[in-house]
C-alpha cells in the first residue's frame, strides 16, 4: 500500500469538497426548476380561470340583453276585448317575455289597468284592476314573485287614443307594465 502525503490529503479532501459543493449546486438548480415550473403553472391556470369567468359574464350579460331586446321588441302594453279581462294568446306572448325577463332581476314593477270611455267610471275603475291582476296572477303563475309587482287602475282616465269608434276604444283597453 501506498503512502499518501499530508498534500495528497489535502487535495482529496478539496476535491470531495469541490464535488459535492458541485452536487448540492445541481440540486438546488433542479429545485429553482422545478418552482419555476410550478408557478407557471398555477400561473396559467389562474389566467384560463380568469379568462373563463370572463366569458361566463360576458355570456350572461348577452342573455340578458337577449332578454331586454325581447321584452322590448313585444312592447309594454297587454291589450283586451271590450268588457273583458281575459288574457288572449297574443297578451300571453307579450307577457312570457316580460315574465323572462323579470326571473332574471330583483326589481318591482306596476301594472296599470285601464279601460275605454263606455261604462260608468266606476265600472271601470273595477275593470282596470280586474284586467291589471289578471296580469299579475300570469305572471305570479309562471314563476314572478307577487312582491315585486303593483297593480293600479286608471280606468278611463288616462285614455291613449281619444275619440269614438272600435279603433281608439281597442287600444284604451290594457294594461301597461311599467
Amino acid at each position: 500500500m501506498k503512502k499518501v502525503s499530508g498534500a495528497g490529503k489535502a487535495l482529496s479532501i478539496l476535491f470531495a469538497v469541490i464535488w459535492m459543493a458541485g452536487c448540492a449546486g445541481s440540486k438546488s438548480t433542479v429545485d429553482d426548476a422545478a418552482e419555476a415550473e410550478a408557478r407557471r403553472a398555477a400561473e396559467q391556470a389562474a389566467a384560463e380561470e380568469a379568462a373563463a369567468a370572463q366569458a361566463a359574464q360576458e355570456a350572461a350579460m348577452a342573455a340578458q340583453q337577449a332578454l331586454e331586446d325581447a321584452a322590448a321588441a313585444v312592447g309594454n302594453v297587454v291589450y283586451f276585448d271590450f268588457d273583458s279581462s281575459t288574457l288572449t294568446a297574443a297578451s300571453r306572448d307579450i307577457l312570457d317575455a316580460h315574465i323572462a325577463l323579470a326571473k332574471t332581476g330583483e326589481g318591482s314593477f306596476r301594472l296599470e289597468g285601464h279601460a275605454d270611455e263606455r261604462g260608468t267610471r266606476e265600472y271601470n275603475i273595477a275593470l282596470g284592476e280586474r284586467r291589471a291582476k289578471a296580469v299579475m296572477d300570469y305572471m305570479a303563475l309562471n314563476g314572478v314573485a307577487s312582491y315585486r309587482m303593483e297593480t293600479i287602475s286608471f280606468g278611463e282616465e288616462r285614455p291613449v287614443a281619444y275619440g269614438s269608434g272600435e279603433e281608439n276604444w281597442s287600444q284604451n283597453r290594457r294594461v301597461e307594465i311599467q
